[in-house]
């Protein structure tokens, strides 16, 4: 009974009730109609979640099969880093023998260097093109996803190697990392997020050197690898001896001080920047403000204004670089210097005029832009909240809730309007939303009070 039950929820790829079943007695590695363990089920659907829960609830992943696989080694062919991690359990290097260890690198890297293409074509023995759709394989990346001949792969040996490299302590050196993690020219695919998560983790000096030597190399991919790298370092210092946060923030001010070539890279370089709060962010920004590509100049609003900007280095240059910004040709620059200026508007810039212009926009995306930083601001002057009342009529339910509650939070007489015109205050995806629980409070506490009148 319980067998059947969990054959039946790993076919519908329902985890809890994989769970479920298991907790119930049923037998983890419970064979189906062709003599495989639902582990095998899981893995040739690409079910990461379920097959996870049977491997937690006890299911066998180096079980030898009558083909000479395992579920493990089925999993690596497969292609998807997902499913191999869910497969590979925990502590595999103090469960597998050295010899099956070898046997899987060997594996991932023969798959990787041959490619998922012709090993598809080798398994398939068909001929022709395969077709191919890029998936998302797990929650940080996507995979390329290839059928033929009515056999599937996805391309995700390279991350799956390097998570077998990292899982059994095998110090891959740096360049190879880089190298796998930019050869897809994909920062979203799963051979970049594999990369970057092995060197988030490898804290020596050594590993950190070898990485950032790679801001000097001549590809613009390495280079935004590297910042993604020094990102980690950055949000991930918490519990590690060996953070590099100094070490990160000064190199990126030197960076940006040498100067980078390529805008997309600078433009990420400068993102990266504005959430250290280094001293000399407000400097960078002002040098930055004016560059010819819009990308450059959108990510200036936050190294002068930004919520993690020390001081800036000169009251009346970022009043007219914000200015500036403001007026941009590019409706994405003044979208992204809405909070910046609202925030430098409050602090008594006198900025009043340019915050209205931004609420009245010709682009709805700027507009919704200011209203955000508007709303939650303290002034009250009279031309910000009148601007705000006119987005009551947006298109858009976040504009026209963020007007709202800038109207309430300024105990504008035109609340209880803006709330009536926002229709019903309980809506999918808003049950946690801040600005609908105040505004529901505001609305609540009239109805109790004209109810005892």
């Amino acid at each position: 009974m319980e067998g059947a039950r969990l054959v039946a929820a790993v076919r519908r790829s329902d985890a809890e009730a994989v769970t479920a079943a298991l907790e119930a007695g049923a037998d983890p590695d419970a064979v189906t109609d062709d003599g495989l363990p639902v582990l095998c089920l899981a893995v040739a659907a690409y079910d990461a979640a379920v097959a996870e829960a049977l491997v937690e609830g006890g299911a066998d992943p180096d079980r030898r099969l009558p083909d000479g696989t395992t579920p493990l080694v089925r999993a690596v062919e497969g292609g998807s880093l997902a499913t191999a991690r869910a497969v590979l359990g925990r502590e595999p290097r103090l469960r597998l023998p050295e010899a099956e260890r070898e046997r899987l690198l060997s594996l991932a890297r023969s798959r990787y260097e041959r490619g998922a293409e012709a090993e598809l074509r080798s398994r398939a023995g068909a001929s022709g093109s395969a077709r191919r759709s890029s998936v998302r394989d797990d929650e940080c990346g996507r995979v390329s996803e290839l059928t033929l001949g009515g056999l599937t792969v996805r391309e995700g040996y390279g991350a799956i190697l390097t998570d077998l490299e990292w899982a059994f302590r095998v110090l891959t050196p740096v360049d190879e990392l880089v190298t796998r993690a930019v050869t897809r020219h994909d920062p979203e695919h799963v051979d970049w997020t594999s990369a970057l998560w092995t060197l988030g983790n490898r804290r020596s000096r050594e590993t950190w050197s070898a990485v950032t030597a790679h801001r000097h190399a001549p590809d613009p991919e390495r280079r935004l690898f590297v910042l993604d790298v020094l990102r980690c370092h950055l949000l991930f210092t918490s519990g590690w001896r060996n953070s590099y946060e100094k070490e990160t923030t000064e190199l990126l001010v030197a960076w940006a001080a040498d100067g980078e070539g390529d805008p997309g890279v600078l433009a990420e370089l400068l993102r990266v920047l504005a959430e250290t709060g280094h001293r000399e962010s407000g400097a960078v920004g002002l040098r930055y403000a004016g560059h010819p590509d819009p990308r450059v100049r959108a990510q200036a609003p936050d190294l002068l204004f930004g919520r993690d900007a020390p001081a800036p280095p000169s009251g009346a240059a970022v009043r007219t670089a914000l200015l500036a910004l403001a007026g941009d040709e590019d409706p994405g620059v003044r979208a992204a210097v809405c909070r910046a200026l609202v925030v430098a508007h409050e602090a008594g810039s006198g900025l009043t005029d340019a915050v209205v212009g931004l609420l009245r926009d010709p682009v709805a995306e700027v507009r919704a832009r200011a209203a955000e930083a508007a709303a939650s601001g303290s002034d009250r002057a009279g031309a910000i909240t009148d601007a705000l009342a006119a987005l009551l009529d947006e298109d858009d339910f976040d504009t026209r809730l963020d007007a709202a509650h800038g109207l309430l939070r300024r105990d504008d007489p035109r609340t209880g309007e803006a709330i009536e015109r926002l229709g019903p205050l309980s809506r999918p995806g808003y049950e946690h939303d801040h600005r609908l629980f105040a505004l529901w409070g505001w609305k609540s506490e009239r109805e109790d009070r004209s109810a005892a009148e």
